[in-house]
């Protein structure tokens, strides 16, 4: 067993402190959903180490504005928007093909959270389709920018709702089973890991890491489906007081350790919460990495499964 990272910093760092010191000048950075939620203060952290961002977006309207913001307040004019839409396998196409270029860091931080059964035109449950689908095709796209840059990192950006469901392999799209958005939303999440298991596996070779992580909760436009009685339930299901929210800032602390810290240097395939490495196992409702999660079988059969679903 490898030894577990414990860093200097806390659940209560913010993406600017864990970046503190680190140059990033000549690197390059792509963020999906770089326009709202921490998603913005992963790209502001990026860019005022120096970084050209590109934000990864859905809406470039927002991107535009979110990206002015960001020139402004970091002073580094490489904040860069291009459009795409995880959920639409031509745009994730599109993007890639328009990429030019090594990339030093991919973060897969866009996503949707527990909303009605949605399905796409190919037919897939929505949340799986854009939490894992589209990030593992724009991953495997950019992979020889991702190559090229020699020692890129790939931040997967996971949830503690992973504790809700594996990958249910029989039924991923809830083509038979009763559609629960809640179990939706943790099988992709846990998808999300189960990504950084195989990919740094893979690619190590290519000097990429891929590592996941637990944001912590943090209140954003992921929440628009969720209601304030689901929120209640949350909150019981943590214990009540349990449940603390983090400012975007602090939200963003992970990502931006997983992305950029030399503690990290070489490591991949790991699950990371509260800016250290989280133990292996279901330690409440919002801490701690399930095994099966990181089950190796598991990613490399999420990976095949995958690639043969992309492939119509």
């Amino acid at each position: 067993m490898t030894d577990r990272i414990i860093t200097p910093f806390t659940a209560e760092s913010t993406a600017a402190e864990v970046i503190d010191g680190i140059d990033l000048s000549g690197r390059r950075a792509v963020v999906t959903g770089g326009a709202s939620g921490i998603g913005i203060e992963t790209a502001r952290a990026l860019a005022g180490a120096g970084a050209e961002v590109t934000l990864a977006v859905r809406n470039v309207e927002a991107g535009d504005r979110t990206a002015a913001d960001l020139i402004a307040s970091t002073g580094n004019k490489q904040v860069l928007v291009a459009a795409l839409d995880l959920a639409d396998q031509a745009s994730v196409a599109a993007f890639v093909a328009q990429w030019d270029g090594p990339l030093d860091i991919l973060v897969n931080n866009a996503g949707i959270m527990a909303p009605p059964l949605l399905r796409t035109p190919e037919g897939w449950e929505l949340q799986f389709a854009t939490n894992h689908l589209g990030h593992f095709a724009l991953a495997t796209g950019l992979h020889g920018a991702l190559a090229a840059a020699g020692g890129a990192r790939i931040v997967s950006v996971s949830s503690s709702a992973h504790h809700r469901s594996p990958v249910v392999f029989d039924d991923i799209h809830f083509e038979r089973r009763e559609y629960e958005p809640w179990s939706a939303y943790g099988q992709s999440k846990t998808a999300n890991v189960l990504f950084a298991v195989e990919a740094s596996k893979r690619w190590a070779g290519d000097g990429i890491t891929v590592n996941a992580l637990m944001p912590g909760g943090i209140r954003t436009n992921l929440q628009r489906y969720v209601s304030e009685e689901d929120l209640e339930r949350l909150r019981a299901a943590a214990g009540g007081a349990d449940l603390k929210w983090k400012t975007p800032e602090q939200g963003a602390a992970t990502s931006i350790l997983v992305a950029t810290s030399p503690l990290l240097d070489g490591i991949g395939g790991r699950y990371f919460e509260d800016c250290g490495e989280a133990e292996v196992g279901t330690l409440s409702a919002r801490s701690g990495v399930a095994p099966y999660a990181l089950d190796p079988e598991a990613a490399a059969r999420l990976w095949d499964v995958t690639v043969t679903t992309l492939a119509g």
